[in-house]
């Protein structure tokens, strides 16, 4: 194979359409913009979201309104009331709390919230846990271990 040779994969690279060069080009009279109105003329496109004038669904729906951070960290969340489950001297994992059926699944990190109150020893293991969760957990002779 010789450099000169050498040619870019069938569809790699497009034409330019040259728009407004006569009739016999499949591109002329109109350029491509159709008949008069607003997307005809020069920088005539309604800008995202408009809906003609019409209060639009951004505005409507108010779980669309606002900032929505996409890399927020989801948690599964137990609060410390229903470890009673467990008896007490016992190793609370993420495994054991789905066993338990107080999270659905491990797809999300585990955090302990202090709601409520403990009173028996245990060793709890999570991604996250609250001051007070944490506070009453050691309060209760148990241990807080993040994974």
């Amino acid at each position: 194979m010789m450099q000169n040779e050498i040619a870019p994969a069938d569809g790699a690279r497009q034409r330019r359409k040259r728009v407004g060069r006569g009739d016999g080009s499949g591109h002329g009279s109109y350029s491509c913009a159709g008949c008069k109105g607003q997307k005809a003329r020069s920088g005539g496109q309604a800008r995202p979201g408009f809906e003609g004038g019409q209060l639009p669904i951004i505005k409507r729906l108010p779980e669309k309104r606002g900032f929505h951070n996409v890399f927020r960290t989801e948690y599964a969340v137990v609060n410390i009331k229903r470890l009673s489950v467990f008896p007490a001297q016992t190793e609370v994992t993420p495994e054991a709390l789905v066993g338990a059926g107080l999270i659905d699944n491990l797809k999300r990190p585990v955090k302990v919230l202090g709601d409520g109150e403990i009173d028996r020893a245990l060793t709890v293991k999570a991604h996250k846990f609250s001051a007070a969760a944490e506070e009453r957990i050691v309060a209760a002779g148990g241990r807080v271990e993040k994974l």
